[in-house]
């Protein structure tokens, strides 16, 4: 392989890994965003009383959290 050859492979792995970067950032922006939502709902329920709001809340919030562990 020529040097431009390599030059354009390395520069598009490159752009690749920079772009899988961003993304993953992008994705843990968006989870925080919605846990930070969640955890202020679920503290609404709590002070409402509120069970089946709570109940649905936290199932919702460790389901959030076991995607986020597995990603």
């Amino acid at each position: 392989m020529g040097k431009f050859s390599m030059n354009t492979i390395n520069q598009q792995a490159q752009e690749a890994l920079q772009s899988l970067h961003a993304e993953l950032i992008l994705e843990k922006a968006i989870r925080d965003f919605q846990m930070k939502r969640i955890q202020k709902e679920i503290d609404k329920s709590l002070q409402n009383r509120n069970k089946e709001e709570f109940l649905k809340l936290t199932k919702k919030m460790k389901k959030l959290q076991a995607n986020a562990e597995t990603n």
